[in-house]
């Protein structure tokens, strides 16, 4: 197996061997999904849209399976203040899109935003490219368990506003799950964890993994929050 590295020159590789029993059930999702399973916003059949990758890492803490988390800086001028996984926007030299261009994005800017040490991430999977039509973003989800812990926290206070995991134990809770309407009137699923609300594309994804997992507990579906739920 090819250690993932931000800073390796060989390709950067999938591995699925040696992952914790706990997480079979999501590389089953990850085997199976389709597309519109996982959202109804698809990339553009032009072509349009800019190439992105986020990395959904799960690690293992006190409290169990967890999710690396950040928070955008209020100042940025997309989804500023919301928190999200790690990522952004290809660079020229993260190469194809088509093929390890997105594992590299993801690992990049993953340190880039957090500080994350890229040789203790072993990446597992990719889920289907998804469209945020708000942004224009092609967004490619690369899976990742974090193999080796490193330390993390905000690296450059103008892109990111903290770092933080979340027990996915508090993710399933029905207590700390809600639906957001947009202002636009979409309603999507959200998480109120680590005093932050999750919602949006990340919450999106984060609902359909817990769904197609089998980790999802009954949910009151009824309940809303306000998007500016702490004014």
């Amino acid at each position: 197996m090819t250690r993932a590295s931000g800073t390796q020159d060989g390709p950067v590789v999938l591995s699925k061997e040696g992952l914790p029993a706990w997480l079979d059930p999501v590389v089953r999702v990850v085997e199976t999904v389709e597309p519109l399973q996982l959202s109804r916003f698809l990339p553009p059949e032009n072509g349009a849209g800019r190439q992105s990758a986020v990395l959904i890492l799960f690690g293992e803490g006190e409290r169990g399976p967890e999710l690396l988390l950040m928070e955008r800086a209020s100042s940025l001028r997309s989804h500023a203040g919301q928190p999200s996984f790690p990522g952004g926007a290809l660079d020229p030299e993260d190469g194809d899109p088509q093929a390890d261009g997105p594992l590299r994005a993801a690992l990049r800017e993953a340190e880039e935003e957090t500080g994350l040490d890229p040789g203790g991430v072993q990446l597992f999977g990719v889920l289907p490219k998804l469209y945020i039509p708000v942004s224009g973003f092609v967004v490619t989800s690369v899976l990742g368990w974090w193999r080796e812990p490193s330390p993390v926290d905000v690296v450059d206070p103008n892109e990111t506003a903290r770092v933080f995991t979340v027990p996915v134990a508090d993710l399933t809770n029905p207590d700390n799950r809600a639906t957001t309407v947009h202002p636009s009137g979409h309603r999507g699923p959200a998480f109120l964890v680590e005093s932050a609300l999750v919602w949006g594309f990340t919450a999106g994804i984060i609902d359909r993994l817990l769904h197609f997992s089998g980790w999802e507990q009954p949910w009151d579906r009824g309940k809303q929050v306000p998007l500016d739920w702490r004014s």
